[in-house]
């Protein structure tokens, strides 16, 4: 297969089949239109709108999300000129990655760990979910991605979070947390392009072995600093076994963890992928979605 790397085509072909593998490697080789969310830390989605409709910018509305937008006729860099952005108003975004905060659903006065958090996506869209009540703890190890998750969250006007520039693995146990998103950092497997000249190179079998130790050494820590009987969300853009269902499956063996099924229902107009655990959700590489995998996890109480 020349349009992506031997080993990641060989990864799909014994984890998917013949058949969706040629699919997935079809939404490789999409252009997505530009995706969105108004920020509601600043804004309303009726105020976003009418702001499209004033400058006559085509937009699509999200079936499963109402702060959403799906815009086909414009660039991201002719997004990035209008004030609405300049001013945080709204966030530029992949479908695929607003389901992890949708699917935690933060609260009021929840205290909630954000454990790779750069760029700051999620770590707002959660603040803004929870109507600016919850507390967020924001985890990010580089200094330089540090930096520019505080700039994003002084832009998008997230000021009830705290950003500790660690590495998530090494927190001190004496920590605890109402809820967890674990993003996990991954081989990226879900968001190729096959136009991308350097993925023969950068796409390797070390690389998805490196990735699965960090996010098993980064459940297990997520694990101890959950409060019992509570929920997290671990979730890749990765579509890859060895990366999500293998990585969860431990911990459910060792009945540290359950699954709470997703109700994959309202995601409709995206392709699922099968998955080896029940209720957990992995959506197919297209035209309007990155390869994304998302489950949610409830600590067991002893």
């Amino acid at each position: 297969m020349d349009l992506i790397p031997d080993f990641l085509y060989n990864l799909l072909l014994k984890q998917y089949g013949e058949h969706l593998t040629n699919i997935i490697i079809d939404g490789y080789a999409q252009k997505r239109p530009v995706t969105l969310r108004a920020n509601t830390l600043k804004t309303n989605t009726e105020h976003i709108k009418q702001v499209f409709d004033s400058m006559h910018i085509s937009y699509q509305e999200v079936s499963w999300y109402k702060d959403a937008f799906i815009l086909e006729k414009i660039s991201e860099k002719e997004i990035k000129e209008l004030d609405i952005y300049q001013n945080g108003e709204i966030y530029l975004q992949s479908l695929s990655s607003m389901l992890p905060p949708l699917v935690l659903s933060p609260k009021d006065n929840e205290n909630i760990l954000d454990m790779a958090a750069a760029p700051g996506g999620k770590t707002t869209q959660m603040l803004a979910l929870s109507e600016n009540k919850a507390y967020i703890t924001a985890c990010e190890k580089n200094k330089i991605r540090a930096e520019r998750l505080q700039y994003n969250l002084h832009k998008q006007g997230a000021n009830r979070v705290n950003v500790m520039i660690k590495d998530a693995r090494f927190l001190d146990d004496f920590f605890s947390f109402d809820k967890i998103l674990l993003d996990a950092p991954c081989s990226g497997s879900g968001t190729f392009s096959i136009f991308d000249k350097k993925l023969e190179s950068t796409f390797t079998e070390d690389l998805v072995k490196r990735s699965s130790k960090t996010q098993t050494d980064l459940l297990k820590k997520a694990i101890t600093l959950l409060k019992p009987g509570h929920e997290m969300v671990y979730s890749t853009c990765s579509i890859l076994s060895k990366e999500n269902e293998e990585i969860i499956k431990k911990f459910i063996d060792l009945k540290q963890i359950e699954v709470l099924p997703i109700d994959s229902t309202s995601f409709s107009n995206a392709t699922l992928l099968p998955v080896s655990i029940a209720g957990t959700l992995c959506i197919c590489p297209s035209a309007l979605y990155e390869g994304f995998f998302v489950a949610k996890l409830k600590k067991v109480a002893y």
